[in-house]
């Protein structure tokens, strides 16, 4: 049997060495058209800034080191032009010189293709794409030159943030550019809000809802104009994120999906049976809504490559789909996803209910505790989860990945509540940040609590009907801090005894620095009488994210 693949790095690679694995009598070749046949992606920013010092450590494969151990055939440099998959032939240009091949069957794992927009000076030398290893390479030899000292970083997605870290990391002023609202585009405002807070202190200047409209200005000095102004920089890294590459697909005639890029089944076989497709080129299918998504993830193209590499070999592999779990860090903050975000949620129209929690990494009396901000989202029917985004210094992957998991199984938020996860002072809580999030949830969903978002509060507050506010923290830390404006101040342990303070005529919302305190607040005016009681999901903390507080002129002691 002869299996020919189409492209490299994550989803070809493991394709090749998974198809050798199930059969050891195939033969197998690899065409790449680039210099590398399987490499670190991921790690070329972390390359660019200096912390992956040697360009060998990201270069997981070479020619030579498949060939030796799996007996796979490697030709790089080779871009194939042309494929008949009824036929079974391949036409193919290798250092400008023809050839053709012909294969029993066919994996194709062509990748992504970055978005370039289509504005004036992006070929000029001082600007930089990061998508391939001779990018980063080329990158890196102009930072070690010495003549950087400001930079530009277009696109605020993931790529472009740990761009834009590693330049930071090498003492360079940092500008990065979006033309959406806030960083991080796929996740919810909010939780990059608070990102953007951060990014903010350590140095890195900020211009969203700007679009670049041109390059222009002397080699060395480029002036980034953009629909917001022009910003006069040293050098100018475009990472506006990629879009899968079907122009093979389309000219084979293959089948696309809803996204725009090649539908495959739960068996990685495109609309031809003798193709199957895995990676960044390759429709996914969300394991949340059970409809076509598209994320260019390593961890998803390996694992569809393992499929498509096992059934084209003869094998009857599935892969049941993706949530899209993603994470980043930038300088101490980490930041993940995974499953449906809110806008996500409301794209789909799927209903669901969102809670935030504030809790540390490990146990508070130990110390070095950091907190970690997470947002849930669960459907209100039944419980069941259906995504979570959280930010902080330390843990946020491993509660990303617990609910992934949880969301994989799909589990409930009842189920989250009763999860025994390990605990040791210095490394967790006896009540963990996740148990503790789905004890928030199931809470609101039995109706003990109702939350407000900050969003939702501050439209509230605009209205003639704004609600009673009160804050129920101690009065050391509203001095520190100072308070929403307009909202009363009672110590949680003085609620009882001054309840005559608290109106029981008009909504009321409660907050704290968390929302654990203000949510027993809120348990304690409801069975005295004030049933029309909110709780601030996330308390002042995601609050002071986008708001001003303000410090009481008269304490409320």
């Amino acid at each position: 049997m002869r299996i020919a693949i189409i492209g490299g790095v994550a989803g070809g690679a493991s394709a090749a060495t998974r198809a050798r694995r199930m059969d050891e009598k195939a033969e197998i070749t690899i065409y790449e058209k680039g210099p590398y046949i399987s490499y670190a992606n991921c790690g070329l920013p972390y390359y660019v800034g200096g912390i992956i010092e040697d360009r060998q450590a990201l270069l997981l494969e070479t020619p030579e080191s498949l060939w030796d151990r799996f007996r796979i055939a490697v030709r790089v440099n080779t871009l194939v032009t042309a494929i008949e998959p009824t036929s079974g032939n391949l036409k193919f240009v290798q250092d400008d010189r023809p050839g053709e091949a012909g294969f029993d069957r066919l994996i194709l794992a062509p990748g992504a293709t970055p978005i370039v927009p289509s504005v004036v000076g992006l070929e000029r030398p001082d600007v930089f794409l990061v998508r391939t290893v001779s990018d980063a390479l080329r990158l890196r030899d102009h930072l070690d030159s010495g003549r950087v000292t400001r930079a530009v970083v277009v696109g605020a997605g993931f790529i472009g943030l740990e761009v834009a870290e590693m330049l930071l990391h090498r003492e360079i002023e940092v500008t990065v550019v979006d033309m959406a609202a806030h960083v991080l585009p796929p996740l919810d405002a909010d939780i990059a809000g608070v990102l953007e807070s951060h990014l903010h202190a350590l140095g890195v200047q900020l211009r969203m809802n700007s679009t670049l409209q041109g390059i222009h200005g002397s080699i060395g000095g480029p002036l980034v104009e953009l629909s917001s102004g022009t910003i006069s920089t040293d050098m100018v890294v475009v990472g506006l994120g990629v879009r899968p590459s079907i122009d093979l697909a389309q000219s084979m005639g293959l089948r696309l999906g809803q996204t725009g890029a090649v539908q495959v089944d739960s068996h990685m076989q495109t609309s031809h049976p003798r193709v199957w497709a895995a990676g960044d080129a390759v429709e996914k299918f969300d394991l949340v809504t059970k409809a076509p998504r598209w994320w260019p993830l390593a961890a998803t193209a390996n694992k569809e490559g393992r499929v498509a590499g096992t059934n084209a070999a003869g094998g009857n592999a599935t892969f049941s789909g993706s949530l899209g779990t993603a994470i980043m860090r930038f300088g101490p903050h980490v930041v993940g996803v995974t499953g449906l975000t809110e806008k996500a949620a409301q794209k789909a129209q799927i209903p669901y209910r969102a809670i935030h929690t504030v809790r540390g990494n490990h146990a508070a009396y130990y110390p070095g505790a950091h907190d970690i901000l997470i947002k849930l989202l669960y459907d209100p029917e039944d419980g069941r989860v259906l995504g979570a985004q959280a930010i902080g210094e330390s843990g946020v992957d491993k509660r990303i990945d617990v609910i992934a998991t949880a969301i994989h199984g799909k589990l409930g938020i009842d189920d989250l509540a009763d999860l025994d996860l390990a605990y040791a002072p210095p490394i967790g809580s006896a009540k963990d940040a996740v148990v503790i999030t789905g004890m928030g949830a199931a809470n609101a969903r039995a109706g003990l609590v109702d939350s407000v978002s900050a969003s939702e509060l501050e439209r509230w507050l605009s209205m003639p009907d704004r609600p009673f506010l009160l804050d129920v923290r101690d009065a050391n830390e509203t001095r520190e801090t100072g308070i929403i404006p307009g909202a009363h101040h009672i110590p949680l342990n003085h609620l009882r005894s001054r309840l005559s303070e608290v109106p029981s005529d008009r909504p009321i919302v409660t907050y704290c620095r968390s929302g654990h305190r203000s949510y027993v607040a809120t348990r304690i005016l409801r069975q005295h009488g004030r049933r029309d009681t909110y709780n601030l999901s996330g308390g002042i903390t995601l609050w002071g994210i986008g708001h001003a507080t303000a410090t009481p002129e008269v304490s409320q002691l």
